[in-house]
């Protein structure tokens, strides 16, 4: 038997059962904020961002923006009212709004409606990780902390992989509408779970679903526990306090960079991988004229839904063995610091084989199919650690509203990268060239993690809790 499981076995594993409803909230955000990406050929289709291609482009990126903008503002709002709300609450209270604004989806045809409803999910959505990182610093200890967060974090590619699997088929089978009415409808089941099982460790312990033991071991980390007898007032940091610590920067500048990175190949894959098929489907008949058979024989062309479900699936080990190594670090005698500071590197390094997407692609789809898994998983390695860095950093009682403001500055990078791709897109589509802009945006992509790495190590050398 492994260590891990002699001490779920001996101290008991509840703290797992709420790892799995942040899993499962996490997958559901997910599922509902990938509709859009994976419709965006049908809804151009259908008129919603008008009728020529270069202006389509641009007004999808606009209600790419609307979403990012709000999300941005929620971030900011969702990080204190979660801190001061309470994480069961605050984490309904958000889940209830997002599945309302993702069903509202089905009652907009045209840009500026769809803006308003892609808004609205934006802002409620925002909630997720604030609340999922202030769960998981209440119920893990901080040597379990990045590894529980990279498996609630695998939700993320749980619900990227379950919605090109299913909303492509409910779209043709029964509309677009559909696809945004029974997607946002699975959240408001999620809710009845949340209540029934969620509690305070203190609560649970104090009911009987939690042993001492497994209490003691949450709360075994003696630099946490001196920190809050020195707080004896309990009383919330402003957001102003908390501008004033290298820390906060480190974090917030971190997601900044490397947040958008997600967002474009969230938005972006689906069409990339359209246009990739479509590429060689007129080469194809370019030196074929007479080919009447269909297109999905055609050498090179491949099912984007699948590569989509590829791409999350390898995004979800990624995510998985993200949490995974640096607790192996540690176990292996690493100091906590340095294992962290080294797995992110390792992450920071391994986006540099999208640079090659473009390339490879034209050679072979699976192949650039490859490179943005590799990168995809990457990411979610690195998610799984920097949020860590948050509870390794600041007291409990300040973590929902730190990563608030990093999920801010995540989201404005959001907003400028999908500017700049609905910018850099048209310009090459009117150009007959997208591949060259798609490749402009690799290189944006592929190195902007190694930014980081070095932003947040020149800020904090070392990350360690400080006393608010």
């Amino acid at each position: 038997m492994s260590k891990f499981n002699q001490i779920n076995e001996q101290i008991g594993r509840y703290r797992w059962t709420i790892c799995a409803l942040v899993f499962f909230a996490t997958t559901i955000n997910y599922l509902d904020r990938n509709v859009l990406g994976l419709l965006k050929t049908t809804l151009s289709e259908d008129g919603v961002f008008g009728a020529d291609k270069a202006t389509q482009e641009l007004n999808y990126s606009t209600v790419v923006i609307c979403f990012q903008v709000a999300y941005a503002i929620g971030m900011l709002a969702a990080g204190r009212f979660i801190d001061w709300i309470g994480t069961k609450k605050g984490y309904a209270y958000s889940l209830i709004g997002w599945s309302l604004a993702a069903i509202g989806h089905a009652f907009g045809h045209h840009t500026w409606s769809f803006g308003f409803w892609r808004a609205a999910l934006g802002f409620t959505e925002a909630g997720n990780f604030p609340a999922a990182n202030k769960t998981i610093a209440e119920w893990f200890p901080k040597k379990e902390r990045a590894y529980a967060t990279g498996l609630y974090n695998s939700g993320a590619n749980i619900g990227s992989i379950v919605a090109p699997l299913c909303v492509p088929y409910i779209a043709d089978a029964w509309g677009w509408e559909w696809a945004f009415i029974l997607t946002g409808a699975i959240g408001l089941i999620w809710i009845a779970f949340w209540y029934l099982t969620y509690a305070s460790p203190a609560e649970k312990l104090k009911s009987g679903h939690l042993k001492q033991a497994e209490y003691d071991y949450i709360h075994s980390d003696r630099d946490e526990q001196e920190a809050q007898k020195a707080d004896t007032t309990g009383a919330r940091v402003s957001g102003a306090k908390l501008l004033t610590f290298r820390q906060t920067w480190a974090f917030v500048l971190g997601k900044f960079l490397t947040d958008p990175i997600w967002w474009f190949y969230l938005f972006w894959l689906p069409a990339f991988l359209t246009g990739e098929n479509n590429r060689k489907i007129g080469e194809y008949l370019a030196a074929n004229p007479g080919f009447t058979g269909d297109h999905s024989s055609i050498p090179g062309v491949i099912s984007w839904p699948f590569a989509v479900a590829v791409v999350y699936t390898v995004s979800t080990v990624g995510s998985i063995f993200g949490g995974w190594l640096p607790k192996a670090f540690i176990n292996g005698g690493m100091d906590a610091n340095k294992a962290r500071k080294l797995a992110m590197f390792l992450f920071a390094l391994m986006p540099l084989t999208v640079l090659l997407a473009s390339r490879l692609g034209a050679i072979n789809t699976w192949l650039a199919v490859a490179t943005i898994a590799i990168a995809c998983a990457a990411h979610q390695a690195w998610s799984a650690n920097i949020f860590t860095t948050v509870s390794d950093m600041f007291p409990k009682k300040a973590v929902a509203s730190v990563t608030g403001l990093g999920g801010m500055a995540g989201a404005v990078g959001g907003i400028l990268i999908a500017r700049v791709a609905g910018l850099v897109l048209a310009h090459f589509t009117t150009l007959g060239k997208v591949e060259l802009g798609y490749g402009i945006l690799f290189i944006i992509c592929g190195s902007a993690y190694l930014v980081a790495w070095i932003t947040m190590h020149l800020l904090v050398p070392r990350f360690k809790q400080i006393t608010l």
